[in-house]
């Protein structure tokens, strides 16, 4: 059983067992059958009445994908062939420009560019929105869809209409697509650090990672200081991936909960003893607000049970768990919200996100923290933190040293920081983003 974080689940859903449940739950659900008989007759006045001739299964599929994505920001219908690219992207292997997108105001918003592909190299950040593809617009579009027109076949032109905070026009940019190898995890020496990125959560991910330090360790030999964990831009994947990645740094305790409607819905996960493939090594955990998901999963852990230092800005804050529900015999299938995750500490992160132990900027952002990158909080329909009225605190903000150019700020005080050198940047308080 495959969990994404969004999780993947199988169970068979259908009319006869919606009714069945009704009909047991009795006079509670009296109401229900009359909205259900409201649906049937709009139903049959759109098609009976509408300009054109609608296929029954074109209605279906929009009343449902209607229902679903109403709900919150990452439930979703998916149609067969969205489906099936889903399972083909978690594969680590998949067409198109390389970019994690959501839905806002009616435009494509973008979480994160994936490393090394036609978006990332095209320069297009988290936050940017997507105004029209190929000169369309996508007003009114599903989002399924406009994924749909941002795929194609490799060596394919596409051109995205991009809007961007501070640029007073929207302007074009061309990408070639190309077949997307999600290369989750890249290594290289930092003299004494082991430098450890991870892109994404994909099925390659823990075995990449274990190949990471084993080649590091090779490397660096005795002399070997600890471990860069790189999370920067990761938009998250396979739930049970960042659960094994957590475990290799952990010899016990709690790695993460899940939470649903029910009591007997709760899940623990656990680390093994003797887990830990670094050691005990310290480790810097990198994240900014394009960490999502996975990512934040293993930052909270890592966090939570001291085994790491978490530096930079501020995560995405995307606290909630997908189940992948399998519709009949149509290939088709619901993604829907089913839980919230939590922390080993008993904290969720839903539209809070994790807040680092020590908060570099890289630079780049803007003064104004609230909006220098997109987060959960700014979704419509997004699951509200458990605890609305808690404060978010202000945070001392580390940022690069005036008049000196560094190409990496975040990473530099991270390996300034292992090293026992701290002293990079003085910082000002501001608020949590």
């Amino acid at each position: 059983m495959k969990r994404l974080a969004y999780v993947a689940l199988g169970a068979m859903l259908g009319f006869a067992g919606a009714f069945g449940v009704l009909a047991a739950e009795g006079a509670n659900n009296t109401n229900t059958y009359g909205e259900l008989s409201l649906f049937s007759e709009a139903f049959e006045k759109v098609r009976a009445n509408y300009v054109r001739p609608v296929q029954d299964s074109e209605l279906v599929d929009a009343a449902i994908q209607g229902m679903v994505s109403s709900l919150d920001p990452h439930s979703s219908y998916m149609d067969a062939k969205t489906f099936t690219d889903m399972q083909i992207q978690t594969k680590g292997e998949f067409g198109g420009v390389g970019i994690e997108v959501t839905m806002q105001d009616g435009l494509i918003k973008v979480i994160s560019p994936i490393d090394d592909t036609p978006a990332a190299k095209a320069g297009l950040k988290p936050g940017d929105f997507i105004a029209a593809i190929d000169g369309n617009s996508i007003q009114g579009m599903a989002l399924n869809d406009a994924i749909d027109k941002m795929r194609g076949p490799a060596g394919s032109k596409v051109t995205l209409t991009v809007l961007r905070q501070g640029d007073k026009k929207p302007f074009d940019v061309s990408l070639t697509r190309a077949v997307i190898h999600v290369d989750s995890v890249k290594w290289h020496r930092e003299g004494d650090i082991g430098y450890i990125r991870l892109t994404a959560f994909n099925e390659e991910t823990a075995s990449g990672l274990e190949r990471a330090v084993r080649d590091l360790k090779k490397q660096i030999g005795p002399g070997l200081q600890g471990y860069v964990l790189d999370l920067r831009n990761n938009p998250g994947g396979l739930l049970e991936q960042a659960i094994q990645v957590s475990g290799d740094f952990l010899n016990s305790g709690e790695i993460v909960s899940t939470r649903g409607r029910n009591p007997e819905d709760t899940e623990r996960s656990d680390a093994k003893p003797g887990g830990d493939i670094t050691d005990g090594k310290p480790v810097a955990i990198l994240i900014n607000a394009g960490t999502a998901s996975a990512s934040e999963i293993v930052a909270g852990a890592l966090q939570d049970h001291h085994r790491a230092t978490v530096i930079g800005m501020t995560s995405f804050g995307k606290g909630s768990v997908q189940t992948i529900i399998p519709l009949g015999e149509c290939g088709c299938a619901l993604r829907l919200t089913t839980a919230r995750y939590y922390t080993p500490s008993g904290h969720s992160i839903q539209a809070e996100g994790i807040i680092p132990n020590i908060a570099v900027a890289q630079g780049d952002e803007t003064d104004t923290p609230k909006i220098e990158e997109p987060d959960e909080a700014d979704l419509p329909g997004h699951l509200s933190p458990e605890d609305v009225a808690k404060a978010k605190k202000p945070l001392t903000i580390i940022r690069p040293p005036t008049g000196k150019k560094v190409d990496d700020f975040q990473l530099s005080y991270a390996l300034d920081f292992l090293r026992g050198k701290v002293n990079v940047a003085s910082g000002k308080s501001e608020a949590a983003r």
